[in-house]
């Protein structure tokens, strides 16, 4: 994590303090469940909730007790009991490091997406509302690059929007699939911790118990949790690629809101670049790139090996701070995307009704031409145009063949930009309702 790229309610999320007021979380309630079915006395209990959940943890005495011990949990277990005493010999009791680590990650994993889902929430927001705006504003729809058929800019955008809806839906099922607790002793058997501890923890920190734990919750779960991680990054990188592409200069449909005093280039002070949306398609490289090292972890060796602890330490910061960030960078975007009407229709006539050669095909075709044919007449016109020669529907008027069957009339109003429009609220309201 960078600070340049970092929120920080997220960061909070992933601070040593925060870190460490969740494990002394799980090792007191743990305590309160032990003494419930009478593994540790009740006043252990208490007092392990009245001086530990007083004591401001010294992240500096810490890491200094952990130099010595090689050990963090060790070292965080001594120094909570410098400030409990002699009831600290009831807490842990027949726990294992996992055990506190696993589930912390999980609590730390799920506030993140509950984060990553409120982000989602503005991003759709600000789609929404700029789709509505440009619902039946003209644009050119573009197929390998290259001009298509006419669609309209809001339908563009409330593509982005449906797509997000799914990567919400798809953060609710991640949240979901890695919010699991394991307080099962050293290889997952509860030989020396009741069952009872790990269901009244996982109440109490709002998860679900691991139905087989090992000696950690399987690495399926966060393989799948980064995975889908990388999904909504690949997303955010589909829209922020299509401003980049319609802020080409040639192009010039929208582009990113320029600030006053605002500079492009340190050389020519003319340039306005895309610049926000080409950095969210590189933090989306990395946020794609967290989730390789999370499928490596899947496999570790029988009930646990450590490979996978150094992975989760860079990756379940980095990967949710970057993501958090990227996505409140694109509502950004979005809000403030300046979109030139004009443009869009001047980019919509550049190629002289080339648009509207497959409505010709079809027209022809009812007409009793072979498709073969029509499709002959109408692409040798349509090549001619490319040439420079004049408007396709000049040349289609002017052509016998094509006479034959269609009239200037008939062919004029093929050329009507309205009927691409026709089904633009059925397409909304299947996304956005009736």
């Amino acid at each position: 994590m960078i600070p340049r790229y970092a929120r920080e309610k997220m960061v909070a999320i992933w601070s040593p303090e925060t870190k460490f007021r969740i494990w002394f979380e799980i090792e007191a309630h743990a305590a309160d469940a032990m003494a419930e079915i009478g593994m540790i006395p009740a006043s252990a209990a208490k007092t392990i909730w009245e001086k530990g959940g007083a004591a401001e943890f010294n992240v500096a005495r810490i890491d200094e007790i952990e130099r010595e011990v090689k050990h963090d949990v060790i070292a965080f277990l001594t120094h909570l009991a410098e400030f409990i005493g002699d009831d600290a010999r009831f807490v842990h009791q027949g726990m294992t490091s996992s055990d506190v680590l696993d589930t912390c990650l999980s609590v730390q994993l799920t506030r993140a997406a509950d984060i990553l889902i409120a982000d989602v929430d503005g991003l759709l927001a600000a789609l929404k509302r700029r789709a509505l705006e440009y619902k039946f504003t003209p644009s050119i729809g573009r197929s390998h690059g290259i001009h298509a058929e006419p669609v309209t800019f809001g339908l563009k955008l409330l593509g982005y929007y449906a797509e997000f809806q799914r990567a919400r839906a798809r953060l609710v099922d991640a949240r979901k699939e890695i919010a699991t607790c394991a307080i099962s002793g050293a290889v997952g058997t509860f030989a020396n911790i009741d069952p009872r501890v790990e269901a009244h923890v996982a109440a109490k920190l709002g998860l679900t118990v691991e139905p087989v734990s090992t000696q950690v919750i399987p690495r399926d779960r966060h393989a799948m949790f980064f995975a889908i991680l990388g999904v909504v990054a690949s997303s955010l990188e589909r829209l922020v690629t299509e401003v980049r592409h319609l802020q080409r200069t040639e192009v010039l449909e929208a582009e990113e809101y320029f600030s006053a005093g605002q500079k492009g280039s340190s050389a020519m002070p003319h340039k306005r670049n895309p610049v926000l949306s080409e950095n969210v398609t590189g933090l989306a490289r990395m946020v794609r790139a967290f989730a390789l090292p999370a499928m490596e972890n899947v496999a570790l060796w029988h009930e646990r090996d450590i490979s996978h602890s150094s992975v989760e330490r860079y990756i379940g910061p980095d990967a949710t701070i970057t993501l958090d960030f990227a996505l409140v960078r694109t509502t950004g975007i979005i809000d403030k995307l300046v979109v030139y009407p004009e443009k869009l229709q001047a980019n919509l006539d550049l190629t002289q009704g080339l648009v509207h050669s497959q409505r010709v095909l079809l027209a022809l075709t009812q007409k009793g031409v072979s498709r073969e044919a029509s499709y002959r007449l109408v692409q040798e016109n349509a090549m001619r145009t490319w040439k420079g020669e004049g408007p396709l529907l000049d040349l289609l008027k002017a052509n016998a063949e094509i006479g034959k069957y269609l009239s200037a009339s008939e062919l004029e109003g093929l050329f009507d930009l309205e009927y691409h429009f026709k089904e633009v609220d059925r397409v909304f309201a299947r996304v956005l309702g009736e």
